[in-house]
């Protein structure tokens, strides 16, 4: 009996389209915005990524891990950094009718966190693992590579 229900909830969430699971309001920036100003952009909203756009197409990324790698350690300048010298590109991106389980193994191939929505060449919303573990806590299992950390040798 068991053994049906995990069958019958993976099987459900296989239908679930990523646009029923996204964050619609997505943050975004230019790719001459400076890395100060995406900081305070990412502060006020409590967000943790943010899209780079050019026009408006989505170009790249940019999450706290890439700021503290790319900046902080660096010891460079946020005032005159911009975000083409902190974000990730190439985009991998997801249409908006796949489904979560087909966005959740692309996610764990890629070993990316954060993935854009498009509905044709439009940005519509950011998928998260976060959105995936707490509307399709069946998917899980699929995204655990991506919260366990890397070993390390000492």
């Amino acid at each position: 009996m068991m053994l049906e229900t995990v069958w019958r909830q993976n099987s459900m969430a296989s239908m679930v389209p990523v646009r029923d699971v996204m964050t619609k309001d997505v943050k975004v920036v230019r790719l001459d915005t400076t890395v100060k100003e995406i900081v305070a952009t990412m502060n006020k909203f409590n967000i943790g990524s943010i899209i780079v756009v050019q026009g408006e197409r989505p170009v790249g990324i940019i999450t706290e891990r890439d700021i503290l790698i790319k900046l902080v350690e660096p010891s460079l300048d946020p005032e005159t950094l911009t975000a083409r010298h902190v974000m990730a590109t190439p985009l991998v991106t997801i249409n908006e009718n796949t489904s979560v389980e087909e966005a959740a193994t692309l996610m764990a191939k890629k070993r990316i966190k954060r993935i854009p929505v498009m509905n044709n060449e439009k940005l519509v919303g950011i998928l998260t693992y976060t959105d995936i573990v707490f509307k399709v806590p069946t998917m899980l299992a699929l995204l655990e590579e991506l919260v366990r950390p890397f070993h390390r040798k000492y």
